[in-house]
């Protein structure tokens, strides 16, 4: 029998204890590390997270698996392997062109000037959507890895790990539908001088920091279908990509670029090193960050001026903000002596003192509420890391968003949040009407939670109707934080 969306409901509050959190949310950024979560000591605050992660593995390999080759607009280069995407802010402005009959969009695109709009989306930058399908890909990888990890069935563990290996394959390896190792065509502003990428479209691949979290979970998990040859091609791959990475004209000036795309290269740059073992380079990649573009980008009372002065400033705000968390995580990865989080602006000001401002910022009052959320996981990662004595950071999480124990990033914010008991699945109903579980004794750590256990080997019994279901209800309930 169907289910119907009652049955759907019940069982996705029971097994995946979101019914306060069923759609998904693609974080900025992120790099998660996997020694953390291969040894699985996570505290029972981490539930909901893991079982948020749970859904959100079902749910974003949908639509996999992704290959730059489903585009429908062929590269100037005549490659369809060739990543290509449109800059977004970019705007056709037809006034001069001396047409006398209406031009057709491909006339549009090649014939008329374009001109920015900063912050303004063009809508018709999707019609070629490799940006999309590479963030589709890079979202699915991660949270299929991060699931298989700890899955106990080994029917779900299995299916969780197929889906990384088959989307890896598609997207970087198969020689019909893999993508060619260079951002030749990224972000191109069209028109008659606009048939090349410019520097901005490095960003498009900033989640490479997310595919690298899930390739070293891969190796480090002994993963059976990540065989040694298919680690060796995309090794292979990746060094042809980053020799483009240092060397293309476009990506060495983002490289310079003072704001978040600067940063964001950086995270790319230095996760690619981890990925083809080169953990020297990697901080090297982060070490030049933090020595050249972070000096210049916090004041002395924690703004960040380079994202204030956008169209949409508490958006760019949390947006830089998870890109330098991200370089200081690579960094004090594979180098767990490095002081990056305490690394300071010319300014004096470090990370923290970034976030404690932008918690300031009233998102509404720059037309952005739909963006308040951005902020909410770089909260969780300095509050683990600096800690919260004075419980502001906690306080501000509940008041922006109550259920947001059920987050996929409380599993690797971690210590955070320890005596908050809402994060457990047993209170996952609780914690969705509003009404806060709260506890003063501390969360133990377990290897693997028992109450998650359990959680998992219900949903696995239920596997035909909660994919379904899932199906049925996490699929356009898709919120993407954009650039």
């Amino acid at each position: 029998m169907r289910p119907t969306f009652f049955h759907c409901t019940a069982v996705l509050s029971v097994i995946c204890a979101a019914a306060a959190k069923v759609s998904f949310t693609a974080y900025a950024n992120d790099f998660v590390d996997p020694d953390y979560i291969l040894a699985g000591a996570f505290t029972n605050n981490t539930e909901q997270a893991q079982a948020t992660i749970t859904a959100w593995a079902s749910s974003t390999a949908i639509g996999g698996p992704w290959t730059v080759m489903n585009k429908t607009i062929t590269p100037p280069s005549g490659d369809k392997h060739d990543y290509m995407s449109w800059a977004p802010y970019w705007w056709p402005d037809c006034s001069g062109v001396g047409n006398t009959t209406a031009l057709t969009p491909e006339q549009i695109w090649v014939t008329c000037p374009y001109v920015s709009r900063d912050g303004q989306f063009n809508p018709d930058v999707r019609l070629v959507d490799d940006v999309g399908a590479f963030q589709d890909m890079s979202e699915a990888v991660f949270y299929n890895t991060l699931a298989w990890s700890f899955a106990t069935d080994a029917s779900a563990k299995s299916t969780f790990e197929s889906n990384v290996v088959s989307f890896l394959q598609t997207w970087f390896l198969q020689s019909d539908t893999g993508m060619n190792p260079n951002l030749n065509y990224a972000q191109m502003q069209r028109g008659p001088d606009g048939q090349i990428g410019t520097h901005t479209g490095v960003l498009d691949l900033k989640a490479m920091a997310k595919v690298t979290t899930a390739v070293l979970i891969l190796r480090k998990g002994n993963s059976t279908l990540w065989t040694s040859d298919l680690d060796t091609q995309l090794i292979s791959w990746t060094n042809e990509y980053i020799t483009w990475l240092e060397t293309a004209k476009i990506a060495v000036e983002e490289s310079v670029a003072p704001n978040n795309h600067g940063t964001f290269y950086y995270n790319q740059l230095a996760a690619l090193k981890m990925l083809v073992n080169d953990s020297a380079g990697a901080k090297n990649a982060t070490n030049t960050y933090f020595d050249t573009l972070f000096l210049g980008q916090i004041s002395a009372d924690g703004d960040q001026p380079l994202e204030a002065v956008r169209t949409r400033p508490y958006h760019y705000h949390a947006y830089n903000l998870a890109a330098m968390i991200t370089n200081a995580r690579i960094e004090t990865y594979v180098d767990p002596t490095s002081t990056a989080w305490n690394k300071t602006s010319g300014n004096g000001t470090t990370i923290q003192n970034a976030l404690d401002f932008a918690m300031t910022l009233n998102a509404s009052a720059s037309g952005e509420s739909a963006y308040v959320e951005e902020l909410y996981p770089n909260v969780a990662a300095v509050a683990s890391v600096y800690g919260d004595p004075t419980g502001k950071y906690l306080a501000f999480l509940n008041a922006g968003e109550p259920a947001f124990m059920g987050e996929a990033y409380i599993l690797w914010n971690q210590p955070f949040a320890l005596n908050d008991t809402s994060g457990l699945v047993t209170n996952a109903v609780t914690s969705a009407s509003g009404t806060k579980a709260t506890s003063t004794s501390k969360s133990t750590s377990t290897s693997k939670s028992t109450t998650t256990s359990a959680a998992y080997s219900i949903y696995v019994g239920a596997v035909g109707p909660v994919l379904t279901c899932i199906s049925a209800l996490l699929v356009g309930g898709l919120t993407t934080l954009v650039y």
